[in-house]
């Protein structure tokens, strides 16, 4: 057990990096991949059955406490990620499938790699949990509207079928996770180390399964595909953290709230995608599992090297009781 969780910390730290390795392996030799698309939606249900293992009653209390953040922040999500994904298909004159495939990644729920970055850009980590949380339960109603309204004049969108692909993939895995959590304590508390390792290796099997099947399409559109997710991702991080900027959030809110914002569920995507719209159109969310990976981390540690509001506070206090005990 100890060297699994090993081997997943390694895993974790350096997870950019194998995501760009599956990818390249998938792509100059696709062949040995191309069976794996079958297992996308099991994977990802996997990785989701491991949020749910994780989940605390505590992640939620920060909704009931101090909703404005968590409220803003994931209206923020839904807003600006699906209108820039519209506007820049339309700016970038995308191929419908990939146009949708934009407009899907922008309406998919925050990931949950975007809390272990908030947590190294000391941004606050319990906002950012209730986030990924709350949008991703409120996924299965709001994705499906959202892709009828932005991406129905490029493919047909099937709101219901896309609701029960959802509700299948994540909220039952995630539900799953949690009666586990609460009837197994014990056994979850155990094992639950192990749980970052197999949902990094399920990720890469998913990259890899879609870059597969994409070799040619990556070859003939990969770099205005890339191009389109660095945009978006950027904007995304961007407006984010403008948004909590001007209703007068902290510091450490802006944090989280921009790399909520900007940092999607690119596994749901990639299922989406595959099951509704082809495999074309999972290309945007495959290039969005690589690069948010590498955006994430490089903000991460450029803010993590800047004090925030709650450390120049708490700096301040301690100089003031050194100054005190100075004078007396």
């Amino acid at each position: 057990m100890k060297v699994l969780e090993a081997v997943g910390t390694i895993a974790g730290k350096y997870f950019a990096l194998w995501v760009i390795f599956a990818a390249v392996i998938a792509f100059l030799f696709p062949t040995p991949f191309l069976g794996l698309g079958a297992y996308i939606t099991i994977l990802l249900g996997v990785v989701m059955f491991g949020m749910g293992l994780t989940l605390k009653a505590v992640d939620f209390k920060i909704i009931l406490t101090k909703p404005l953040p968590v409220i803003i922040g994931v209206c923020a999500q839904f807003v600006i990620m699906p209108l820039v994904a519209f506007a820049l298909a339309y700016l970038l004159k995308l191929p419908p499938e990939l146009a949708a495939g934009l407009v899907l990644l922008g309406c998919v729920p925050g990931g949950t790699a975007s809390n272990v970055m908030v947590y190294l850009a000391k941004g606050n980590l319990a906002l950012s949990v209730a986030m990924t949380s709350l949008s991703t339960l409120l996924a299965p109603v709001v994705t499906p509207l959202l892709l009828l309204l932005l991406a129905g004049q490029w493919l047909p969108v099937d709101p219901m079928s896309m609701f029960k692909s959802i509700v299948q993939v994540i909220i039952i895995p995630i539900v799953l996770g949690l009666l586990i959590q609460k009837f197994f304590p014990k056994a979850v508390e155990k094992s639950v180390s192990v749980v970052p390792l197999i949902s990094v290796a399920a990720i890469l099997i998913i990259v890899a399964a879609v870059t597969s099947a994409n070799a040619g399409n990556v070859a003939s559109s990969g770099f205005i595909v890339f191009i389109a997710v660095f945009l978006h991702n950027g904007f995304g991080l961007l407006l984010g953290y403008l948004t909590a900027l001007m209703i007068g959030l902290n510091e450490n809110d802006r944090r989280a709230i921009s790399l909520e914002v900007g940092m999607q569920n690119s596994g749901l995507g990639v299922a989406l995608a595959t099951a509704h719209f082809g495999p074309l159109a999972a290309l945007p969310s495959v290039w969005g599992a690589i690069w948010h990976n590498i955006s994430g981390p490089i903000l991460a540690t450029i803010w993590s090297k800047k004090p925030t509001s709650d450390e120049k506070a708490k700096t301040r206090k301690q100089t003031n009781k050194v100054v005190a005990m100075k004078k007396g």
